[in-house]
């Protein structure tokens, strides 16, 4: 499963992919200089270093279709324990990423990582969406996040547990071949508890903004970039 999700999740053009929202996100990252995971190779062009952490070796592989590790040195392991040698100025953690680590421990674990990677008043930016949990009436587990021609996405909680599955179904309109489904768990995270993560990894909130071009968060945002600042040693 994770060698099919590494060859489906480059989609070059479209989806988060597209100019439009790939674009803002490099173009806010390079100002703070360095970073790892999906916008890598744009900032790479741009003559950005980049160095990465990455569990899964289907997805190395499927980046060094386009890169090496000359142009794109990346460790193998956990981001919630793994280190890249060196001190950066910025670590950052895109669409949903800290998400995948299914306990709070875990993503505890993986804000300290971030800030042992940091020098002095480095950077972490994390791009995470806000549960829509609003939309679950008593007694429904289920809410529809997304659908387009072709495609329907499907998250289903446990609010008990602070979990999400997120249920992606792929088909053909015309019914040309049989719909296809990939599954992601999930732990949700409140804002305010990212912010606590962050204060028990010795990092505070710089800015919050409900996406990569700076519009203002509010209660209806559907999702946020956030920073968090290095204050001291840990």
């Amino acid at each position: 499963m994770r060698f099919a999700a590494a060859q489906s999740y480059d989609t070059p053009g479209t989806g988060m992919f597209a100019p439009e929202v790939l674009g803002p996100t490099v173009d806010r990252l390079a100002e703070f200089a360095i970073g790892t995971g999906r916008v890598a190779l744009p900032l790479a062009e741009r003559g950005v270093p980049v160095s990465g952490i990455e569990l899964s070796k289907p997805m190395v592989d499927q980046l060094r279709t386009q890169a090496d590790e000359a142009a794109i040195p990346v460790v193998v392991g956990d981001m919630a324990a793994a280190r890249v040698p060196g001190e950066f100025q910025l670590v950052y953690l895109v669409y949903n990423g800290i998400s995948v680590l299914l306990t709070q421990a875990e993503q505890v674990a993986c804000f300290r990582n971030a800030a042992r990677h940091l020098a002095p008043g480095g950077r972490f930016v994390i791009e995470l969406w806000v549960p829509e949990l609003r939309k679950l009436p008593p007694g429904q587990q289920g809410v529809v996040f997304g659908s387009a021609p072709g495609y329907i996405g499907l998250d289903t909680y446990d609010v008990l547990r602070q979990q999400v599955v997120s249920h992606h179904f792929g088909f053909d309109a015309e019914g040309d071949r049989e719909a296809s489904l990939f599954r992601s768990p999930h732990r949700y995270i409140w804002p305010a508890e990212l912010d606590l993560m962050a204060e028990l990894a010795g990092m505070t909130l710089e800015s919050r903004h409900a996406d990569w071009t700076g519009a203002e968060f509010t209660a209806e945002s559907r999702s946020h970039v956030s920073v968090y600042r290095t204050v001291g040693p840990l």
